[in-house]
This record gives C-alpha cells, structure tokens and sequence, in this order.
C-alpha cells in the first residue's frame, strides 16, 4: 500500500509521496515512488506511483526508454503538452498491461496500478491527472484541485475542508504533509521517509525537491503544530446543553 498526493492550485503544484512497499507482514522495503522529468524553463512533469512495484517500475522503465503512441516512439521530453504527456503514460500502462496481464492473472494477480502526473509545459497551465490501470485518466479541477492515489481516505478531509485552487503553494506544502500524517497515523503500510516535489507556475521547472526523514524539523513542527491545534479545537468545543 501506499500513499501519495498532488495539489494543482493557482501558484503551482505539490506532489508528496510515501516510499514503503508491503508484500507481507514481514516483507516491507523502501522504494521512491517519484520520478521527475525536468527540461529546466521548458518543462517539468512529476510521475508518482501506486499498486504492484514490478507493474510500475515496468511503467516508469518502457517511458524512460520510449513508448509508441500515435505512429511515433516519444518519451515525456518529446510530447507537446501535459494532455499529450498523460496519453503517454496511459499508452506505457496499457503496454505492460499487455505483456504481463496473462500471467499474473495465472497467478491469480490483478494488474493493479494507478499512477499521478502533474507538471507544466510551456505554452500551457499547470495540469495534473490521474490514471488508472486501464490507461484512461482524469484531471484534477477547479472544484476539485488535488488528486490521490492508494490509502487516501484517511489524507482526505482535510483537503475537502480547506483546499481551494487560490491556496498558496506555501500552504499547500503544510496541507499535503498534514493530509500524509494523518495517513501515517492511522496505516502502518504507508511509511516514512516522504518524497515532495514543488512546481511554481510559468517556470517550468521544479522549483524544489526535498526528501522528509521522520525527524526532519519541518515534518515535525507541522506534525506537532496540527497535532496541538486539534487538542485545541477540541477543547474549545461548546458543551452540548442536552447532556445534564
């Protein structure tokens, strides 16, 4: 299990993933589950994984190497937008999925995947997506301006509450680590350390890219800080007049 995250607001992006893999009680590794394409003033697209590791390390493989799509072999330096670069990771899944679909459902397997994409290119706004096994995806919206993957329904509320497209990537970086701990707080198959990458709108570059390790003195001040402020509310809750 995993889980990651990515925000689409008016100043840019923030993707934030986990890095744990569980196969088994007693089989649980570390692994990134971002990779970065960055073509610094021209592009900058963030990939972020989640289901079986062989499925999308294989995804993440046949797109650094090239995949055919539309009579030309293209990698995410060669595609002209962020629709076109989300067809193209649709076009790597569907690719494996052909190869491999038979034998892991031989094995009784599922071809479990889904995987985020957010990124600039020139010429167009920051976008993200998601996609899923069958390699069709979706975007996120204004209504609607993050998008997850794995266990979310636990980093989700405080998004719903709070996000809007006009929060700024400064909040949107404390959002996204708070919507994480509450994940690890509650899933011990999500896991430490995180991986975050920033995108600012129109320099289509990433504009920052930093690994948390549990006792990173940021990470903590937001997982203390909210942590208290909780108690907090809590606390300051008006005492219902029903209750003698």
């Amino acid at each position: 299990m995993t889980y990651c995250v990515g925000l689409c607001v008016d100043e840019g992006l923030v993707m934030l993933s986990d890095t744990r893999t569980n196969a088994g009680l007693d089989n649980i590794s570390t692994f990134s589950k971002m990779f970065a394409v960055e073509q610094p003033g021209e592009r900058a697209l963030v990939l972020m994984t989640a289901g079986n590791l062989a499925i999308t390390q294989a995804v993440v493989n046949h797109l650094q190497a090239g995949v055919w799509h539309n009579g030309l072999q293209q990698r995410l330096t060669d595609v002209p937008d962020m629709v076109s670069a989300a067809q193209l990771v649709g076009a790597a899944v569907r690719l494996v999925q052909q190869q491999d679909g038979a034998a892991l459902g031989a094995q009784g397997l599922g071809f479990d995947c889904s995987l985020l994409l957010g990124g600039q290119i020139t010429g167009g706004p920051p976008r993200l997506f998601l996609i899923y096994s069958a390699g069709n995806f979706i975007e996120a919206t204004e209504d609607t301006p993050f998008l997850q993957i794995g266990e979310h329904k636990y980093g989700k509320p405080i998004l719903d509450r709070v996000l809007t497209p006009q929060t700024s990537l400064v909040m949107g970086v404390a959002l996204t680590l708070i919507s994480m701990d509450s994940t690890l707080r509650s899933n011990l198959s999500v896991g430490m350390p995180l991986d975050m990458a920033v995108i600012r709108t129109g320099e289509c570059a990433i504009a920052s890219r930093r690994r948390f390790t549990e006792d990173d003195p940021y990470y903590q001040t937001i997982r203390n800080g909210w942590s208290q402020a909780l108690r907090e509310a809590y606390l300051a809750l008006p005492r219902p007049e029903f209750i003698p």
